[in-house]
């Protein structure tokens, strides 16, 4: 395959609307007050100027080396020759720039060369990569996820060999679930693991084909380090027969430096609708094109116990989970601001008040139906925000809160939330974006405006680490009953702990009242749904159960800013923001969460539309 579309020349990219900073300062600190966690022994050493200080450097470097190159990697998709990929160089050094200056061990321990950076202001610090450029941003979050794992599974050897090359940015990493007819019924895994006799203890060789792996070859780093999930010789059928192993595309030397190249073989790369300047691709192991140590098969090595890899690679999952959300909301914000920046430019049309065709035409932003879209979107991507930023907070807090009571209860209501977290962004983002194009009109369609490709990129979200169907029925079939319902009886609890306060205010009143009637919903409808017991019957209407809940997870968070913004203004004076985080708060009471009166009804009502479907008539 030839490179001639690396001619292809790109529009100039605009770095005004990827995000707010002064969003992102208000959630941390006049909502999540991250600068607390200070007074913690782990981030100690931190100060919020330290914290502001990463901030804007993430969002200069964002601005400066991944925004400018994101329609030319959309324009230039990258190749395979048969021997090697072929990408822009921008990626490259754009991803050289992020290792420098510290970032892929933002979070790690200071004893393994990490920032020791809180989840919550790491999580902020990287939605500015995503939003510049989703696809380049996604090999460090891969990366950053692969080596989180290996530090917590691996063995001290493993992590000297592969992790801090890592966070060096020297290597990058992957994750190799699915298969070519496996998709995500992991379960049904096929490709092997046979233990290696000519190898040391943990060693094995690898044979399998796996596909849609991200990441999954490239030349933008000296290694490629695949986290494999696969069925060890004589362990048993289903998941708890599946083990993980570091399978790197080239062997590591005693002494660090590369060595022979490792039975990984590139088949293919996927053609996708966006995100194209990631290599999405179809890796064979173990079929013989090299010989490691004189023998086919790919050199693989155990990760902890055998029987335990997707328990392990669940780590990695629910770090991906959170990082899809993230992406959501990054790809909505952009696509809000380029639409919200177009609106106040753009002249069409005139007052409805009645002043005739004489009078000059006003910026599209005065018309109805336009602000409609602007303050939906508005309330999708910053109340999307939220929900990360708040995720990421739990994640403080299950690592560093003082008890372990507290730490157990924020771990358990964040595997609660996970699937909303991944899945909430992932439509509502994307909703952002549809309304974006719509803005622009005519000229949304166009590939000459960024909005085409944010919504192309965004909608791979809703797809990948899990399906909105795969999460519904997670949260409704697993989640919120695990334990005797305990996950969802902290959720509630917690969302009702703000109901109190929020009834006493002549300002929130109402809206205390109505999300106190959804939270009840939330309660009643999950038992009714499990009243039988059948989960055929029960999971039917997942997906509307996770939408209903989603949005009021949703209003609770915009009631939390909502009255935050209230107390900053009163504190140091209204401001354009503030009002804004009012205005968008009161409308996702009065507009989005009068829905889940209907979807939980459904849910109750439970009728098999569905499962008493006789598939001829589709």
């Amino acid at each position: 395959m030839n490179d001639q579309n690396l001619d292809k020349v790109a529009p100039p990219a605009s770095t005004d609307s990827l995000l707010s900073s002064a969003d992102i300062e208000f959630l941390l600190y006049d909502w999540l007050r991250v600068d607390e966690l200070c007074e913690r022994e782990r981030f100690s050493g931190h100060s919020r100027e330290t914290f502001d200080s990463v901030l804007a450097a993430s969002e200069e470097l964002a601005k400066e080396h991944f925004a400018p190159h994101a329609r030319k990697s959309d324009l230039n998709e990258p190749t395979f020759d048969g021997e090697s990929v072929t990408l822009i160089p921008e990626i490259k050094t754009a991803l050289d720039r992020f290792a420098d200056v510290g970032l892929l061990s933002a979070t790690m321990d200071e004893k393994v060369g990490g920032i020791q950076l809180p989840q919550t202001v790491a999580t902020a610090c990287f939605i500015w990569f995503q939003s510049a450029n989703i696809a380049t941003s996604s090999y460090p979050m891969l990366t950053m996820a692969n080596a989180s794992l290996l530090l917590e599974y691996g063995t001290q050897e493993q992590i000297e060999t592969f992790v801090f090359p890592e966070i060096e940015g020297r290597f990058f990493g992957t994750m190799c679930l699915s298969e070519p007819e496996i998709g995500s019924s992991l379960g049904d895994v096929t490709t092997r693991a046979v233990p290696d006799p000519n190898g040391p203890e943990g060693t094995y060789r690898v044979h399998g084909t796996k596909m849609w792996i991200s990441g999954g070859d490239h030349e933008l780093s000296e290694n490629i380090v695949h986290l494999v999930l696969a069925r060890a010789e004589g362990d048993g059928l289903g998941t708890k027969g599946l083990s993980l192993f570091i399978v790197p595309k080239h062997l590591v030397n005693e002494d660090g430096s590369l060595g022979q190249r490792n039975d990984v073989v590139l088949s293919g790369l996927n053609h996708k609708m966006g995100w194209r300047g990631t290599t999405n691709t179809l890796l064979n192991f173990g079929e013989g094109t090299h010989t490691p140590h004189g023998a086919s098969g790919a050199v693989g090595y155990l990760v902890g116990e055998r029987g335990k890899g997707l328990s392990y690679m669940f780590h990695m999952m629910n770090s991906a989970r959170i990082g899809v959300g993230a992406g959501a909301v990054a790809l909505g914000y952009h696509g809000y601001l380029d639409a919200l920046r177009y609106a106040r430019d753009r002249r069409q049309g005139r007052s409805d008040d009645g002043r005739g065709k004489d009078s000059p035409q006003v910026p599209i932003i005065e018309h109805a139906d336009v602000r409609r879209m602007l303050l939906s979107s508005k309330s999708y991507v910053e109340g999307g925000l939220g929900l990360i930023l708040y995720a990421a907070r739990l994640l403080d807090e299950s690592e560093t809160a003082d008890t372990e009571a507290d730490r157990a209860r924020a771990a358990l209501l964040l595997d609660v939330l996970t699937p909303i977290v991944k899945t909430w962004p992932s439509v509502w983002g994307l909703k952002a974006n549809d309304h974006a194009i719509q803005v622009l009109g005519g000229a949304g369609y166009t590939r000459d405006h960024a909005v085409e490709q944010l919504f192309r990129d965004n909608r791979l979200n809703p797809i990948h680490e899990g399906t909105h169907g795969i999460q519904a029925k997670d949260l409704l079939g697993r989640k919120v009953i695990m334990g005797g319902g305990e996950g969802l009886k902290v959720l509630l609890t917690e969302m009702r702990s703000i109901l109190a306060e929020a009834g006493a205010s002549t300002s929130w009143k109402a809206e205390s009242v109505a999300l106190g009637e959804a939270i009840d919903r939330v309660e009643t409808v999950t038992a009714a749904v499990w009243k039988s017991g059948e989960p055929v019957h029960a999971l039917e209407n997942a997906w509307t159960y996770l939408e209903a809940v989603g949005h009021t997870v949703i209003a609770w968070l915009w009631l939390q800013q909502g009255m935050a913004a209230e107390a900053a203004a009163h504190s140091r004076g209204d401001s354009r923001l503030l009002s804004g985080k009012i205005a968008a708060a009161r409308y996702f009471f009065v507009h989005e969460l009068p829905q889940t009166g209907p979807w939980f009804d459904l849910v109750e009502s439970g009728p098999s539309t569905f499962t008493g479907l006789d598939d001829r008539c589709l």
